[in-house]
């Protein structure tokens, strides 16, 4: 299920199983995959820091990676934009492991070697066999090993410096737990709910109501564009609690709410504003999530984390298939679905993702185990609802709900899932942004000797 995400784990089994098809390979190797005829000369390819990336260490690994997405019959860059993204790879790596000499961390042998030892059990292999394996495949044994320890030091380095300092507050896993209920989830949660009016009766001119929705629309354009929503409020909206609350309507059940409010509220994330304008009977209305949380009445249920029954049709992009030519044929299948046609057997059929053979059907999903776009659109739709093409890193998927039930285990390990999913996002985003101030502090000079590489 390729869009299934690898939670972080024990071991780097996944990590360096992905890692593998990176690894630097030996002089004579990268000349018998591809690489240029004669001997490489070993000049320098980049600075970084105090050290260097040389022009053979660079070119082996183009040639690496090149021989794998041919083997893989994936679509190669042209070599120049190849090199230029192993380059940048490879300086990022490189500023990482200068960093970790800095800090002290240091991988010993025994760690290596039982790290290896997981990864041959996690191929159901002996050690032997592994080993044998990976030397089929090209690779020296040594240079495998190397590039273990380094996979052990940059994980043991991002949890030092990123992973170590995240915290998640009750009140995010609160807001998490509630939004994953997907559109029914106002029924069951107090919703705390932002909006500017602006007037135009139902039975007002034409040329009023046109120029109300004129004038609304460029407010919701202000809104989504981060402007202050109390601000927004106050100063145009013609709702009697403008002035004095910037539209804020406190927490209030839905029942008390209008029910296009509602239901503009359970596709939304807490923050977010409705896309659209809204148009109810006393004119145009904008509509800001704050917050949720669970109903306050005496029968409310306590917050509990919500799986979700999915299938979906994975087209990729690339290797002769077009962005426009792949949503128009998720567009084209989602037409034949709806009038009839069997979801499961185009997802058979087409699917490009490894849940294909079972129509597409990826089983029940807990918060946080997909990627954020695929999550978002899963949670928006109500139960056999399909989505509209839905693109991520890995193409565009169809998607259909199917349905949705409370996770097993208590609240307290419902919530224990929610910090953990919610750690793992703002990890990532906390590590985006390290490397990035990593980068820009380092000094880096790319030698002009490097054909392609700016």
């Amino acid at each position: 299920m390729a869009i299934i995400k690898q939670l972080r784990l024990a071991t780097l089994a996944a990590a360096l199983a992905g890692a593998a098809s990176f690894l630097p390979v030996a002089p004579a190797q990268a000349q018998a995959l591809g690489g240029s005829s004669g001997q490489t000369v070993d000049t320098i390819a980049a600075v970084v820091n105090n050290g260097v990336i040389t022009r053979r260490e660079l070119e082996e690994r183009v040639s690496l990676i090149s021989h794998r997405l041919n083997q893989q019959n994936a679509p190669v860059p042209p070599l120049d934009q190849l090199r230029q993204q192993v380059l940048t790879q490879m300086v990022l790596e490189r500023i990482q492991l200068q960093k970790a000499k800095e800090d002290g961390i240091n991988i010993d042998d025994a760690a290596v070697q039982r790290t290896l030892e997981r990864l041959a059990q996690a191929n159901n292999m002996t050690f032997e066999m592994y080993r044998a394996r990976i030397e089929a495949q090209g690779v020296p044994w040594s240079t495998f090993t190397s590039d273990a320890r380094t996979e052990l030091t940059l994980s043991r380095l991002r949890e030092k410096e990123v992973d170590s300092k995240i915290t998640v507050s009750d009140a995010e896993v609160a807001n998490y737990i509630a939004s994953q209920r997907g559109p029914n989830a106002g029924q069951t949660n107090d919703l705390r709910i932002q909006h500017i009016l602006v007037k135009a009766p139902l039975n007002a001119a034409q040329t009023d109501i046109e120029a109300a929705q004129k004038k609304a629309e460029a407010l919701l354009a202000e809104a989504k564009g981060g402007a202050s929503f109390e601000k927004l409020a106050k100063s145009n909206s013609q709702a009697a609690d403008a002035a004095k609350t910037g539209g804020d309507l406190g927490f209030l059940a839905p029942a008390k709410l209008p029910p296009e409010f509602v239901k503009a509220a359970s596709a939304l994330r807490p923050g977010e504003v409705n896309p659209e304008l809204i148009r109810t009977n006393d004119g145009f209305e904008i509509v800001r999530l704050v917050e949720r949380r669970a109903g306050q009445g005496a029968s409310a249920d306590a917050p509990k984390l919500v799986q979700t029954h999915v299938r979906h049709i994975l087209l990729r992009v690339g290797d002769g298939q077009s962005e426009p030519q792949a949503r128009q044929k998720l567009l084209d299948i989602r037409s034949q679905v709806a009038a009839g046609g069997d979801f499961a057997k185009f997802a058979r059929t087409y699917s490009q993702d490894g849940s294909s053979s079972q129509g597409g059907d990826l089983g029940w999903i807990s918060p946080g185990e997909t990627v954020p776009e695929f999550e978002r659109a899963m949670n928006s739709l109500q139960d056999g609802q399909i989505s509209e093409p839905v693109r991520s890193e890995y193409g565009y998927h169809l998607i259909q709900v199917l349905g949705r039930r409370d996770a097993e285990g208590s609240i307290s390990q419902q919530m224990d899932l929610a910090r953990q999913a919610i750690g793992q996002r703002k990890a990532e985003q906390a590590y985006a942004d390290w490397l990035r101030e990593l980068r820009d502090t380092a000094y880096v000079e790319v030698k002009p000797s490097v054909t392609g590489v700016q």
